[in-house]
């Protein structure tokens, strides 16, 4: 275990971390003296990312591919070595679909998409939780308004059903315990899942003010869950 000047700064892994909301949490928890370690399959975004937080130790950057178990048990085990501990985990890594719905979208598409949505989450969960029932942490998902609402022919929509039973199950299978569920639940966000910007959404910043809202709570408020829409068109 390396020594940190930081070592009181709470330590918080990001999955997904090199993109979209994931980079918008790190900015915003990095601002907020947090301890990042950042994960994601792409080694040069997550390396320009630590370059623009700073190098001053209170960042690091493990390649993953969150559908593989050694993956993220040795994303634990760099945090470890690097800061000693995890206080908050965010399951952030996910994937969209395709057009087409069940009539025509690729079901190659599906399989990475349930894999990277649903087994990618378990995962990150279950390699993460020896450490947070230690420090008694707090766990953040990345659901989806879609995971709250019948979209026809969205693949994509029933992962996210999923990840919400995960988050409900996960809580209760914790209570007790000290660690703290929050589902983060956005609506519509401009992030790289979308080839052209969609006219009418949120920015992953906003997205990031809410993980950084649950994460300011004093011990004894669990936030459960944070839905998070655009206001509606004038």
């Amino acid at each position: 275990m390396s020594s940190n000047v930081h070592s009181d700064s709470p330590v918080l892994v990001i999955t997904g971390a090199s993109s979209g909301i994931g980079a918008a949490t790190a900015r915003a928890m990095a601002n907020a003296g947090y301890r990042l370690v950042l994960a994601a399959r792409s080694r040069d975004k997550l390396k320009t990312l630590q370059d623009e937080l700073g190098g001053d130790g209170k960042v690091i950057t493990v390649a993953c591919d969150v559908q593989q178990v050694a993956d993220q048990i040795a994303m634990v085990d760099e945090a470890l070595k690097a800061f000693g501990r995890i206080d908050a985990v965010f399951a952030n890594a996910g994937r969209g679909g395709e057009p087409g719905g069940f009539s025509g979208a690729d079901p190659e598409i599906w399989k990475d998409m349930i894999l990277t949505n649903i087994l990618g989450v378990g995962i990150t969960l279950q390699a993460c939780m020896p450490e947070l029932r230690k420090s008694r942490g707090h766990l953040l998902i990345t659901g989806s308004a879609a995971g709250r609402a019948t979209i026809a022919g969205s693949m994509y929509s029933a992962t996210k059903w999923a990840v919400s039973a995960i988050g409900y199950g996960v809580r209760e299978e914790l209570r007790g315990s000290g660690i703290r569920v929050t589902l983060i639940e956005p609506g519509m966000v401009d992030t790289p899942f979308f080839d052209e910007s969609p006219d009418h959404a949120l920015r992953p910043e906003d997205i990031a003010e809410a993980v950084k809202y649950a994460l300011a709570q004093p011990a004894h408020v669990d936030v459960n869950e944070l839905l998070i829409r655009p206001t509606p068109k004038a």
